[in-house]
């Protein structure tokens, strides 16, 4: 009899603290929730207040308190921003830049990044990190030899001057695709060997098929540099039909006239619809391919 009530007391204590356990458990998830739910909520405002404003009348737009929900909503100034600029063109000169740039820049990484992750040469090590010095050179260093040399090429007033060098690479994205390069088995590499193949029909039939996750990473990197670049085409861009939609939204504000700030507005929400689609489409390989470029260095 006091057997089993002394193992009713330990099962019981057992009981408690395996519930206490849970509710500690449920707690810290549901904080954790929370605070991620409090900080894409703070991340989601200037969004939520672009559009807003895209939507309400221009003497709502700079009224103290601020007006989050427009008292009147002018759905008219999405198509008006529309045909403001030539919205369809300066869209189509972004989506080619910045489509070529992911196809050139994907091609010249992949290469290189297979060259330092499994070719032994001599000095690999060192331009290894040559070409991650790069990356410690600001722009403005660089900028005008660029200039000069573009200029000689007759290249300024094109796109070449934007798509070109990414035939040559990008440093980080270099760095990203070795390391995950050198997190794949070389037993892989030895086999493909064994059975004929050449470097470059390892790197397309092994590397590739394995390197999804990080080559999505890449060509999203890629693709929102290009699409929300501004500084660059306003230097080498002249014609005002190879304008990006980022030079284009520049028209909107007035030097002369007043500045139509609910067509900007309206035009911003437009121009971040893409990067948005792509995020949600291309989000679990984008993640997964952060999470596994840093697993061996």
């Amino acid at each position: 009899m006091a057997a089993n009530t002394l193992k009713a007391r330990v099962d019981g204590r057992a009981a408690r603290r395996r519930q206490v356990r849970y509710y500690g458990k449920l707690m810290g998830r549901g904080l954790t929730h929370a605070v991620l739910i409090l900080f894409a909520v703070i991340f989601s405002l200037p969004l939520f207040w672009m559009i807003s404003n895209a939507l309400k009348p221009n003497a709502e737009m700079f009224v103290l308190p601020p007006r989050w929900i427009p008292s009147q909503f002018l759905w008219n100034r999405f198509p008006e921003a529309f045909t403001y600029i030539p919205f369809a063109l300066y869209t189509w000169n972004t989506l080619y830049i910045a489509g070529y740039n992911v196809v050139a820049t994907v091609i010249s990484c992949l290469l290189v990044a297979y060259g330092f992750a499994r070719l032994e040469w001599k000095g690999r090590d060192v331009v290894f990190a040559l070409v991650l010095a790069t990356m410690m050179l600001p722009y403005q260093v660089t900028l005008i030899p660029q200039y000069i040399i573009f200029s000689r090429l007759h290249w300024v007033g094109t796109f070449l001057p934007l798509t070109f060098p990414a035939w040559f690479g990008n440093p980080f994205l270099i760095f990203l695709m070795r390391q995950f390069f050198m997190t794949i088995p070389p037993e892989l590499t030895d086999a493909a060997k064994i059975d004929g193949s050449s470097e470059l029909g390892i790197l397309w039939r092994v590397f590739v098929p394995l390197s999804k996750p990080a080559i999505a990473t890449m060509a999203v990197f890629t693709f929102m540099w290009n699409w929300n670049d501004f500084f660059w085409p306003l230097i080498y861009l002249t014609n005002q039909n190879q304008f990006t939609l980022s030079l284009g939204l520049y028209n909107f504000i007035g030097f002369v006239a007043r500045t139509e700030w609910g067509l900007l507005m309206a035009a911003s929400t437009m121009m971040t619809i893409p990067p948005v689609i792509l995020f949600f489409f291309a989000q679990r390989s984008f993640i997964e391919g952060i999470s596994l470029t840093g697993i061996k260095g």
